[in-house]
């Protein structure tokens, strides 16, 4: 059965076939036609760096970069890269049906505090056991570098993957996107 969000389009993701809709990347960009489903845990080298209120708060070069079909990549932050004392827990969890149960963190500064910023698996699943020790970051709720260049945040509110020049869509989350 072909990997469609519609199985009218008539295109087969795991053939590594784009939907006709799908941007097609330049010199150095990827598609996120690209990438796969179930999603791949990939390291980035490039500097990771996180500011909330004007304070960092995480810079790292060991980040992971979690990517899957139709959503720009999640970047996941080691705990030990992300500074002590600003993250704190809030109630309730999520699941995924690749990685598992979700907890959420708010960030707190010296200026105040950024509701529901950040999240992470700490029970992840295998084959996503790497990301047990991470945090992740909503790039519309604080400021969010790969490299220098700022993220854009994945639109829709729910979803937050990092949009940078490097990467194509379109994105889930998207208006017209709820099939996919």
């Amino acid at each position: 059965m072909p990997d469609t969000p519609d199985d009218s389009l008539g295109w087969v993701h795991r053939g590594r076939r784009r939907p006709p809709f799908a941007e097609t990347p330049g010199p150095g960009q990827e598609s996120v036609w690209d990438y796969p489903r179930p999603p791949r845990l990939v390291a980035d080298t490039r500097e990771v760096v996180v500011v909330a209120d004007g304070l960092e708060i995480a810079r790292t070069r060991a980040a992971l970069r979690m990517l899957e079909t139709a959503s720009p990549p999640t970047f996941y932050l080691p705990r030990t890269d992300v500074r002590p004392g600003v993250l704190v827990a809030l109630p309730g969890t999520s699941c995924c049906e690749w990685k598992g149960e979700a907890c959420y963190w708010s960030v707190v500064t010296p200026a105040g505090v950024v509701a529901a910023a950040a999240w992470g698996y700490p029970a992840a699943r295998a084959p996503f056991a790497a990301i047990r020790d991470a945090v992740a970051f909503y790039p519309a709720r604080v400021a969010c570098f790969v490299d220098g260049e700022r993220a854009r945040a994945q639109p829709g509110g729910y979803y937050g993957g990092w949009i940078t020049d490097d990467v194509v869509g379109p994105f889930k989350g998207e208006p017209g996107t709820g099939s996919w």
